[in-house]
């Protein structure tokens, strides 16, 4: 043990020895380390004095070495003398206390400005403000003037380009003053000649002299329209009342392309915020209305799939110079537009005399119904207009082009289309029911001819063609004018005039073919029902209304081909209101005996079958009908024949009688039951004792409903119309 304690008091003892010498070697580490820091810093301070030292002898060598070379007027070495002085003395920014170096400071400013002040007096001696004298050539002292001033301020640049520019279009002034004849609108072509003559002038004689990234061509091409621009204003304000349309559209013509030729030559860099804004790119357009060049606006506009689903043309870059001098026409553009309200009225006149003198147009079945020309010749010129106007001006006369638009759009509508519809006649009142009861096949009553079918189909199709053409109309405009506009572009008035006219146009035609069955109809309800004795062919009356039907109805579909969902709405409309007339007709016959009511059920299932066959009635190409359509007719009829079985069926018992009725017919109106009643032929107290009964029968109406006297059961479901179909046509056979 006690070897061992000594040894670890050894132990530590080594260990202490080691420690005491470990910070002996720190300590030595610290102090070399501190002598090599202060090197360092000596070393760092010596570098910078020596740098700082060696600028401030190469910016007091450059200071007088410019001063000497300014009075030489040695502009080549001076150029890059001043900038590498102007480098250096950025070094001694936080020097400027010290005297000597602010002293310095300010011989470069000193400099700085009489370079300028010289340089200025040199160009104006070379280019003096007075007189249009200027030398034969580029001087290279001024071309050296010139890399000195990009280095000096920058209102020295300004001023040398500013004067310059001046000098250069000094004579244009004199040469197209206000009192000159060569200044009018006629002989605006000569300015731009001249400008030209003078920029091609400019490239020879100075094109090296001004450095290229000045775009001194670019900057006095945009001055010269400046100039013009304030000229052709103060021209056009004073002699305002010998501007005519011809007149105002050659200059602005002239001035477009003259914009049109800048844009191809210059990149517009030198615009700046007082200049025409770049407008801004349209989104793509979704519209057919078909190309956007003015190239092509006199080509004529027609609507197909087809051309909507071509690729559209890539779009042409936006001109900057647009507007740059076209835009003093702009308070003169009424001139313009009152001259398109003037030609649009003499259209519209042509329009009307043509017309007149030509005819309604001969059917075109092959294309499916005429279309006027008068409305494509119409929106062609519609197009022109536009897109001459949108060359002119974006803004306010787009706007009054919109509102002349609208005006002779409803012109057109109320003056061609609604003007030429053939009037109604009620002639066919006039005929006798004998006369009708013997109608030979082929005969016909009062109604529209051929021609006038064929006007009212060609009014119809030229309206949707308008009304297409409206909508997409009104899209281009939106995209032709300024995007704070667009909102101000509504053309709905318009479109909802040429809908009045499709619906006028449609409802003439049924009204025509409805008049045309009125005879027949009422032939129906004066015939002694009660005194037929057996059930036979169909009816004349019958035989009428499907006489009529085909004569009518394949000369309509086939003018109206090329727009069936009209052709649709017309079998929908004699449908609406061929049904309700004929079961009012129906109620009329009375009294009526079994073998009449049998008789009146076979006609009405052939007129059924008649009117399901309607839209290609006549075809060679049979298609089904809409199911739209059929729906009506077979519950429209189907009803007529339920009221001639409610009318075949025994009144006794009388229980037996109401609730078969009302399982029927689904009607709960005493009205209806009434006329059923007096079709059977039944005396007043009998007809009194059922009504009692009738209403007793009825079905209670749901809680909180109204009390009515004509209450409505759910309709019988497709199937039970079907079941019923099946019997009655069984009924019809077994009968025959």
């Amino acid at each position: 043990m006690e070897e061992a304690q000594k040894a670890i008091q050894q132990l530590f003892g080594k260990i202490k020895d080691i420690k005491d010498k470990a910070e002996k070697s720190e300590q030595m580490v610290k102090d070399i380390t501190r002598d090599i820091k202060q090197l360092d810093h000596a070393k760092r301070h010596l570098t910078t004095s020596i740098t700082t030292l060696n600028h401030l002898h190469m910016l007091a060598g450059g200071v007088d070495s410019l001063e000497a070379m300014t009075r030489r007027r040695q502009y080549g070495e001076v150029a890059n003398l001043l900038q590498g002085v102007v480098n250096v003395l950025e070094h001694f920014n936080k020097y400027m206390g010290i005297p000597q170096i602010r002293q310095l400071s300010e011989r470069v400013k000193a400099a700085q400005n009489e370079l300028g002040q010289q340089i200025l007096a040199d160009f104006e001696e070379a280019f003096p403000s007075q007189g249009t004298k200027r030398p034969g050539g580029p001087s290279n002292v001024l071309r050296d003037a010139c890399l000195v001033a990009n280095v000096l301020d920058p209102r020295i640049k300004q001023e040398i380009i500013k004067k310059f520019i001046k000098q250069h279009l000094s004579e244009y002034l004199v040469l197209f003053q206000e009192n000159q004849d060569v200044a009018w609108l006629d002989k605006i072509d000569r300015r731009y000649a001249w400008i030209k003559r003078q920029l091609v002038d400019y490239e020879e004689k100075y094109g090296r002299m001004f450095p290229q990234e000045w775009c001194m061509t670019e900057r006095i091409a945009v001055e010269f329209c400046h100039v013009t621009r304030t000229e052709l204003s103060k021209i056009m304000r004073t002699r305002a009342k010998e501007i005519e349309v011809k007149l105002l559209l050659f200059a602005i013509q002239r001035t477009t392309n003259f914009e049109g030729l800048l844009a191809k030559r210059f990149s517009g860099c030198t615009l700046g915020d007082g200049t025409v804004k770049k407008p801004e790119v349209p989104p793509p357009s979704t519209n057919p209305f078909l190309e956007d060049e003015a190239g092509t606006e006199t080509d004529e506009i027609v609507i197909e799939k087809s051309d909507a689903e071509k690729p559209k043309k890539p779009k042409a870059p936006d001109n900057p110079f647009h507007g740059i001098v076209s835009k003093c026409f702009e308070p003169h553009l009424y001139v313009y537009i009152e001259s398109q309200d003037k030609n649009l009225s003499e259209l519209i006149d042509r329009f009307v005399a043509d017309f007149k003198a030509q005819g309604p147009p001969k059917p075109n079945v092959d294309e499916g119904g005429a279309v006027l020309p008068s409305c494509a010749d119409l929106f062609v010129y519609y197009k022109k207009c536009m897109v001459q106007c949108s060359q002119l001006s974006t803004g306010e006369p787009m706007i009054a082009l919109t509102t002349i638009f609208q005006k002779y759009l409803r012109e057109y509508a109320w003056k061609i289309l609604s003007g030429n519809l053939p009037k109604t006649t009620s002639s066919s009142s006039g005929l006798t029911i004998t006369s009708l009861l013997k109608e030979k096949e082929g005969s016909e009553v009062a109604k529209f001819t051929l021609e006038e079918l064929c006007l009212i189909c060609s009014i119809l199709s030229t309206a949707e063609y308008c009304l297409a053409t409206t909508q997409q109309l009104e899209e281009k405009l939106k995209e032709k004018v300024d995007a704070s506009l667009v909102e101000r572009i509504n053309l709905t008035g318009e479109t909802d005039t040429f809908s009045i006219v499709i619906s006028n146009s449609i409802q003439l035609l049924v009204q025509d073919l409805d008049a045309a069955c009125d005879p027949a109809l009422t032939a129906m309800s004066k015939m002694q029902w009660q005194n037929v004795e057996h059930v036979g062919d169909q009816s004349p009356y019958v035989t009428s209304v499907i006489l009529h039907i085909k004569q009518n109805v394949p000369i309509i579909r086939d003018n109206l081909a090329s727009t069936r969902k009209y052709f649709t709405q017309f079998c929908i409309k004699f449908a609406n209101s061929f049904i309700p007339k004929f079961i009012n007709h129906l109620f009329k016959c009375k009294p009526i005996s079994m073998v009449g009511a049998e008789q009146l059920l076979l006609d009405t299932h052939s007129l059924k079958m008649v009117l399901l066959d309607l839209p290609s009635i006549g075809s060679q190409v049979v298609r089904k009908a809409p199911a739209s359509y059929t729906r009506i007719v077979v519950k429209g009829m189907t009803r007529a024949e339920m009221i001639l079985k409610v009318v075949m069926a025994p009144h006794e018992p009388p229980v037996v009688f109401v609730d078969n009725y009302i399982k029927l017919l689904a009607d709960c109106s005493t009205d209806t039951f009434q006329k059923i009643l007096d079709m059977k032929g039944l005396k007043r107290s009998e007809q009194s004792s059922m009504l009692d009964l009738f209403r007793q029968r009825l079905p209670a109406p749901p809680s909180g409903a109204e009390s009515t006297g004509s209450l409505s059961l759910s309709t019988p479901t497709p199937e039970q119309e079907s079941s019923r179909i099946r019997k009655l046509e069984k009924l019809i056979k077994k009968r025959l």
